[in-house]
């Protein structure tokens, strides 16, 4: 019986023993909740803050499912901040939802929750303030201060007044800061002082001497007393304590240093640092900050670069035609399962010219397989060529490009406007047009550093040279780069007549710039090699690397122009038809072509050659070696392609513009810019009428050593020959040593001395290269009648 009363006796305190202390894992659940719930109260005030006129009507109409909140939390976020913000404390309604996430996080990491009364108390009465204080800005029913701190605010207003409210809410905002806070006048008079007083310290820092301090000096009599006072016996037990010697902080160059000695007598020792030595540049970087950096462009500082307004805008951009895509991929699929080929995956990416299908073979499928089919698909697509990439570089696909049925003009204004050009941090940016994917393709001429371009008649060669003239004349003031243009042609490249005195670069002494003669073609080459042995003595003599670390060194001012520096700007050759000059002059214009594309980047002097006929004998090997960049535009054979990109694929584009270029990597496929003529014009005209330098950029002068005396020769002196040689010369109607040598039998320099003579007295004419002079006789009876006015003595 004793113990039956026991055990009821025990089961009766079970439920005073009953608590509502939670354990850890309660105490994870809970904080979780709140923090998630006191942080989603925040994404719904400020939500409420912008929507909370809109979500009005929502809130009659709670259960209508059909209707929507624009509330972050949808009706529930609408609800609640109507309740808490709009009907309760306004603005201060955050501090509720900050204390929940606040608790939240105490309870989910297990900190000490004593904290929490006070945070919760002082919270909900810095709440109330503020709202009392916002009330009083805010109209009836305004969101500012809420309807409880509008209400108290206007009961306050109603038996306080104005003034008696304002000391009431200071004296509560006194209390926080006293009891909360700890704040005092003389805590806050003291803060004033420190401030003071360190910004104080800050301005005698650099006056100060670098001198020990009394107190150091104590320390160090304490630490030598204590040596000399030290006991003989060490007790074990008990371990010295160290303390740590702080080393004096080392002392600026050039500043006094008194040394106080430990020893009897003390010692004083002043050290004083020699002053630095001048710097070497100290004189240009005065000159910088007297004159600022040399301008290059100060001359024509009024210079305005050319507008869009100028290029002609096409308009539309590029139309995807589905039925064609899917007609197209059809096609591919269907022509490759006949040949056993299964497709696991295809993407098109349409572009201004072509279409890029890529695709993925199923495993076990052979590259060469789909490779060779590619005549096969061409008359699947009736396309007029396609090329295919197996495999894509960087991708596990292969690439399909199939021309679309409508093609997209690729304006040049387009790419000018581009953000990729606009903002293209190069030397020498060319926009040539836009990629497969429609992306805009900008270059630095300065990086590749010389360009080929090959291509067959109307393919767009000139249109190109046309575009990355344009973009340099967007992009360069008149003093940055020069042109040499070189147009054997003579209709191509005349319009840039205009910006002569701006943009061209010529020899001395001859009238039009834009170089049409093949001669004066041979003698700007040489000019030019010339300027590049002058550019390169500069160099050295800067100890600069290359035309960019030269011109910022003289820009910083850095170089004196005493010593013949100046600012060198880049050059740009560009031959429109370099086949023609190789025909008529031969290795005379290889040769220095040659030798400016191997030497000739480093100093600023690039080369931009076209050519339609990209055979060996026109692009030799030296020429391609120095030529790694490279556009091709379409070529009638596979050979030109190989030629001009040693690899195929410009057999198979498709004209007007469509082109592949190359920098010594992979191929990539661009539809060429498209500026028209009277585009080309309005720029020239647009520069042309802005002042200009008296003159185009003058060269340095070249004479060749073979272009005949050009002075008559005394009668006197003619050969005993001369007669005889003149009649060969007028019968064959070729002049040239080499018929004298065979036919009079004479040697090399006798019949160059004939020759000279022979063009003094009007009968052949001057030097022309390789190729024979020109005959001006006519027959024998013009050369008779011509030497018996000049008879011979």
């Amino acid at each position: 019986m004793a113990k039956k009363k026991a055990k009821t006796s025990k089961s009766a305190k079970k439920p005073r023993n009953f608590s509502l202390k939670l354990n850890r894992q309660q105490k994870v659940v809970l904080g979780s909740f709140l923090m998630l719930f006191g942080l989603g109260l925040i994404v719904a005030f400020i939500s409420f803050l912008f929507n909370w006129q809109a979500d009005q009507s929502v809130l009659e109409q709670l259960s209508n499912r059909e209707v929507e909140a624009k509330n972050w939390l949808s009706k529930f976020g609408a609800a609640i901040s109507n309740l808490i913000v709009y009907k309760g404390f306004g603005l201060a309604s955050f501090s509720i939802a900050f204390l929940i996430l606040l608790s939240g996080i105490y309870l989910f990491f297990g900190y000490n929750s004593s904290n929490l009364k006070k945070f919760w108390f002082w919270g909900v009465l810095v709440m109330i303030w503020l709202s009392v204080f916002f009330g009083y800005f805010a109209e009836e029913n305004a969101l500012l201060g809420g309807r409880i701190g509008f209400e108290t605010n206007d009961f306050l207003q109603d038996y306080l007044g104005f003034f008696g409210s304002m000391l009431l809410m200071t004296f509560l905002l006194i209390v926080y800061l006293a009891l909360r806070l700890k704040l005092t006048p003389e805590m806050i008079g003291g803060y004033f002082k420190s401030g003071k007083k360190e910004l104080q310290d800050a301005m005698n820092e650099h006056k100060s001497t670098i001198s020990e301090t009394e107190e150091e000096i104590d320390w160090k009599k304490e630490v030598i007393i204590a040596e000399e006072e030290k006991p003989q016996k060490i007790d074990l037990t008990e371990e010295p304590e160290d303390k740590p010697v702080e080393k004096p902080k080392p002392k600026p160059i050039g500043s006094k240093l008194e040394i106080t000695a430990t020893d009897e007598e003390d010692v004083s020792m002043e050290v004083e640092a020699a002053p630095e030595e001048e710097e070497e540049d100290s004189l240009s970087k005065k000159l910088v900050k007297d004159f600022g950096e040399f301008d290059p462009t100060l001359e024509l500082q009024n210079y305005k670069f050319p507008t869009l307004e100028l290029l002609k805008d096409y308009g539309g951009g590029i139309t995807i035609n589905q039925e064609e895509l899917e007609e197209n991929k059809n096609r591919i699929v269907d022509t490759l399962k006949n040949y056993k080929i299964e497709i696991a995956q295809i993407k098109a990416t349409v572009g201004p010219t072509v279409t890029l299908y890529e695709i993925v073979p199923e495993a076990g499928i052979r590259i060469s397989k789909i490779k060779n089919l590619e005549d096969d698909i061409a008359l699947s697509l009736s396309a007029l060529g396609i090329r295919i990439i197996a495999p894509i570089p960087g991708k596990g696909t292969i690439g399909i490009e199939v021309p679309n049925k409508n093609s997209t003009i690729v304006s040049m204004r387009s790419v000018i406007a581009s953000p990729k050009f606009q903002n293209a941090e190069m030397e020498l940016p060319m926009a040539l047009g836009k990629t497969i994917s429609n992306e805009t393709f900008v270059v630095d001429l300065a990086k590749m550093p010389h360009l080929l371009m090959a291509g067959a008649t109307g393919q767009g060669k000139s249109v190109g040279l046309n575009a990355i003239l344009t973009s340099l004349l967007y992009c360069k003031h008149p003093a940055e780069v020069k042109f040499v243009l070189v147009d054997p042609k003579k209709v191509e490249l005349t319009l840039f007549n205009k910006i002569e005195r701006h943009y061209l670069a010529k020899l001395p002494d001859t009238g039009e710039a834009i170089i049409t003669d093949n001669t004066k073609v041979i003698n700007t080459l040489n000019s030019l090699c010339i300027e590049m042995d002058n550019r390169y003595d500069l160099l050295k003599n800067a100890m600069c690397r290359n035309l960019k670390e030269y011109n910022a060194k003289f820009k910083a001012r850095k170089l004196n122009p005493n010593d013949g520096h100046k600012f060198l700007p880049y050059i740009v050759l560009v031959v429109d038809e370099f086949a023609d000059l190789i025909m008529t002059a031969g290795k005379e214009v290889e040769t220095p072509i040659a030798r400016l594309a191997q030497l000739a980047r480093a100093i600023g002097i690039h080369l931009i050659i076209a050519t339609q006929r990209p055979s060996v004998n026109v692009i030799t090997g030296i020429i391609k070696a120095n030529f790694p960049a490279r556009i091709a535009f379409r070529v009638t054979s596979k050979i030109d392609s190989r030629t001009i990109l040693d690899n195929q694929g410009a057999d198979q584009l498709i004209g007007r513009g469509d082109m592949l270029f190359t920098q010594g990597n992979e191929l990539r496929r661009l539809q060429c810019a498209f500026v028209d003529t009277p585009e080309v014009d309005k720029i020239t005209e647009f520069i042309g009428s802005q002042k200009a330098y008296p003159d185009a950029h003058l060269l340095p002068a070249y004479e060749s050593e073979e272009s005949g005396t050009g002075v008559d020769i005394d009668v006197s002196e003619r050969d005993k020959l001369f007669r005889e040689a003149a009649e060969v010369i007028v019968t064959a109607q070729q002049g040239s040593a080499s018929l004298l040598q065979r036919k009079l039998k004479l040697g090399y320099n006798r019949a160059g001395r004939i020759i000279d003579q022979l063009e003094a007295a009007g009968i052949v004419g001057p030097f022309e290269g390789s190729k024979a002079r020109q005959v001006l006789i006519t027959d024998l009876v013009a050369l008779e009648q011509l030497l018996n006015d000049k008879p011979e003595n």
